[in-house]
C-alpha cells in the first residue's frame, strides 16, 4: 500500500481447548518454526513467540492489510494440521475458540518480548488463567468469567 505508514504492534494469547497440556516441550521448537513461517508468509513480523503446555504468546508487527482475526484464523488453523499430522497430541488436537490480543507501542516492545521469552520463568509464580485475567484488567477489557476458558 503506496503512502501508508504503520506501527501495529500485537500480543496474542490464546489456550489448548479444554486448557489440556497438549503442547510438549520437546515440539516446542518446532511449532514456533512452523507459526513463524506462517506469520511471515503473510508478510508480518514475528517479534515473540513462546508456548506453555496449555497455551501460547505471540507478539506480532502487522501491516495494515491484515486484521488480527485474520492473522489468528491462519495460526490456529495451520498450526492445529500441523500438530495433528504429526501426532504431537493424544487424541485430536484443538485451539480453545477465541483469543486475547493487546496493543503495544514502540517504547514498550523491548518489555513485551521479555515477558514472552521468560514464560516459564512467569509461570513459576502465576497460572495462566491468573496472568490471562491480569491482561484483561490490565487492558480494561470487560469480560464474563463463564467465556474464559472452556472446562
Amino acid at each position: 500500500m503506496a503512502n501508508t505508514f504503520t506501527q501495529l504492534y500485537v500480543h496474542i494469547v490464546f489456550s489448548v481447548k479444554g486448557r489440556k497440556n497438549a503442547l510438549q516441550t520437546e515440539n516446542k521448537e518446532s511449532l514456533h518454526k512452523y507459526i513463524t513461517a506462517i506469520v511471515q508468509k503473510r508478510n508480518v513480523k514475528m517479534m515473540a513467540i513462546n508456548s506453555m503446555p496449555d497455551h501460547i504468546h505471540i507478539f506480532l508487527g502487522l501491516c495494515p492489510d491484515i486484521s488480527v482475526s485474520d492473522i489468528v484464523r491462519d495460526i490456529k488453523h495451520s498450526s492445529t494440521n500441523f500438530i495433528n499430522n504429526k501426532r504431537w497430541a493424544n487424541g485430536i488436537f484443538y485451539w480453545q475458540e477465541g483469543y486475547g490480543a493487546f496493543t503495544y507501542s514502540q517504547s514498550q516492545i523491548n518489555n513485551v518480548v521479555k515477558y514472552i521469552i521468560n514464560q516459564e520463568i512467569h509461570h513459576h509464580k502465576k497460572t495462566f488463567r491468573e496472568e490471562y485475567i491480569e491482561l484483561l484488567k490490565l487492558f480494561n477489557i470487560q469480560y464474563d468469567e463463564k467465556y474464559l476458558f472452556d472446562i
